[in-house]
């Protein structure tokens, strides 16, 4: 049965190859049915890719290839919540090194312009501790790192 809410990301023709990576990069991933367009549209012509039918994470998606006219912004984004440095670390080598670009505080985009926070747990746990001030310290150190760095923030967490 098809999940009642699924997310709808929007490619320019290349929805397929979008999700493809991302079965092979994130766990609880898998590409679904791939519907090819039953008559030409504007962006397109019948037999091409429509649309691909994804998981990332365990999170069901569907890959629109609509043309040009719409980018992906940081207004939406996937937090993949990591649990250690290997993890974050070669999450963030494989969105980047295919292509993407690094930002701060965790983020990134992948080639196609959709934004990712790869967010370690300590990270979440350093900035929710109970002491404000070793909070804050976690917090600051965050701020000046692209990739993040566990070993610094826990450090920072403990003053």
């Amino acid at each position: 049965m098809a999940a009642k809410n699924t997310i709808c990301l929007w490619y320019d023709g290349d929805a397929e190859a979008a999700a493809r990576f991302y079965a092979e990069t994130f766990p609880d991933s898998r590409v679904g049915a791939v519907h090819r367009a039953p008559g030409d549209y504007p962006d397109g012509k019948q037999g091409n890719v429509l649309t691909v039918e994804f998981t990332v994470a365990g999170i069901p998606c569907i890959g629109l290839n609509g043309g040009p006219m719409f980018k992906h912004s940081e207004a939406f984004s996937f937090q993949i919540a990591t649990d250690n440095q290997a993890e974050t670390d070669r999450l963030w080598k494989a969105i980047v090194g295919n292509g993407g670009q690094e930002s701060q505080c965790g983020w990134c985009k992948d080639r196609w312009g959709l934004s990712w926070q790869i967010t370690p747990r300590a990270l979440i746990d350093a900035i929710s501790d109970p002491d404000p001030a070793a909070a804050k310290r976690a917090f600051e150190a965050m701020m000046e790192m692209q990739k993040i760095d566990i070993a610094k923030i826990e450090a920072a967490r403990r003053g």
